[in-house]
């Protein structure tokens, strides 16, 4: 019996190993730190063996094959040394993928995964199609492919999760955009951030449905990296021959769909990309339009993305934390007309503002820097902005922002930085911030 390991017990590790063990594997999981009670309980009722707050390896490294978290960096020395005994390593969507017949849909991209995501789904599951959630979102895919349940998958597909696929080939295949992200996981190489998230392309056949934004400057570099034999389906704001255009005021595509944006569950440029991307991949599986219309009136987004979350005396408060890097600050600030006070800051990533600097000086009557260690976005912003306030507390952060704001305002966080310092995550943080708004205005 082949023996496989699954290095991380979070919900894809946890789902792989039972996958795994139901396709009759020799399983055992190993974490560095602490099984959650349930992910325990669930291997305990499977019978599969885990340890946690440490690596065994002697008992790892006797694996024919490992599937390894997301979360552990390729520098770590655990992966340098399975790649020294030259194991197969690989993810849980790589390995998942080799148990299903459904067809599958993946979405990557550096901004506007999850949105696009929830959407494809959502147009999907109302059309009546049996369809799961998975990837860097919903449920365990190796799980759900498990209990056989689905005839169609919508995944969010991170560059980490593609680093470690080689035979995954997704009937749908959706790049978003490539902006600089996670560099630190790839030798602060652009470079290779780009390689990365151009895998969901590599095994494309002449059948896959391959959908991309093709304005996207890093695309155009690279667009002899696309497969030529698929069936390529394009989305772009000036090409007309494109067959998702987008206009100032509509999304039309070559198969005669109509969307006025007005009416559109999404604001913003960025969202008319990711609902573009959205209705291609539900039309590339037999959706028709008459059903996308019906199911796009339906949707609501994912929290902490342009997620409005109270007003007081005609400033409105948007909650967007999930923008964690300078592109999606980027998409943020054009999604918005009015005056913003922007509230930006936490763990830097290697950032370049740069790229903000005409939005602010347009855009942006007053930032507030909000983060442990802020010295980076005062020098930047600093003599481009003329109200500029630095803290490392949320409730004095949004007390500044009453102070300043006024009717009609838009008081915005979009902090283009992990959340570490100050928060568990930026679901905390929004979550942080949605509750100081509440309790402030309500008291006002």
């Amino acid at each position: 019996m082949s023996k496989i390991v699954v290095l991380g017990g979070g919900e894809s590790g946890v789902g792989a190993a039972l996958l795994a063990k139901h396709k009759g594997f020799d399983v055992f999981l190993s974490d560095q730190g602490q099984l959650k009670p349930e992910y325990q309980q669930s291997l305990l009722d499977a019978q599969i063996p885990f340890e946690q707050g440490t690596h065994s390896m002697n008992n790892i490294l006797d694996a024919q094959e490992i599937i390894i978290s997301p979360g552990i960096p390729e520098k770590s020395p655990i992966v340098q040394e399975i790649k020294q005994k030259n194991i197969s390593l690989v993810s849980e969507i790589e390995f998942a993928s080799r148990y299903t017949p459904a067809k599958i849909i993946a979405i990557t991209g550096s901004n506007g995964k999850t949105t696009t995501t929830l959407l494809t789904y959502h147009l999907l599951k109302e059309a009546g199609l049996q369809v799961g959630l998975a990837g860097n979102i919903g449920h365990s895919f190796a799980k759900q492919v498990m209990e056989n349940q689905h005839d169609y998958y919508v995944l969010e597909i991170s560059s980490f999760q593609l680093d470690r696929c080689f035979h995954f080939t997704p009937d749908v295949a959706v790049l978003l955009n490539i902006t600089p992200d996670h560099l630190d996981r790839y030798e602060y190489q652009f470079e290779n951030y780009i390689q990365s998230k151009f895998r969901i392309f590599q095994n494309a056949k002449p059948q896959t449905t391959c959908i991309f934004w093709s304005d996207d400057p890093v695309w155009q570099s690279h667009a002899n990296s696309m497969p030529h034999q698929a069936q390529v389906k394009t989305i772009s704001f000036d090409n007309e021959q494109a067959d998702m255009l987008i206009r100032p005021d509509e999304i039309k595509g070559s198969s005669h769909f109509q969307l006025t944006l007005d009416e559109a569950p999404l604001k913003g440029p960025h969202n008319a990309i990711n609902m573009s991307a959205a209705i291609l991949a539900a039309e590339a599986v037999g959706i028709s339009a008459e059903s996308i219309h019906q199911a796009l009136h339906t949707f609501e987004n994912a929290p902490h993305r342009l997620e409005p979350c109270g007003s007081w005396k005609g400033i409105q408060f948007i909650n967007d934390s999930k923008a964690t890097n300078v592109d999606a600050v980027f998409y943020a600030l054009n999604s918005f007309k009015q005056p913003i006070i922007l509230l930006i800051g936490g763990v830097d990533k290697g950032n370049e503002y740069e790229v903000l600097d005409d939005l602010v000086k347009e855009k942006v009557k007053g930032i507030i820097c909000l983060g442990t260690d802020n010295q980076k976005l005062v020098k930047h912003f600093g003599p481009i902005c003329s109200s500029l306030f630095s803290t490392d507390n949320l409730q004095a952060a949004v007390e500044k922002s009453l102070e300043w704001g006024q009717a009609g305002d838009i008081v915005l966080l979009s902090p283009a930085c992990a959340s570490f310092d100050l928060f568990k995550n930026y679901e905390d943080r929004g979550n942080q911030f949605k509750a100081m708004v509440k309790t402030l205005t309500d008291g006002k």
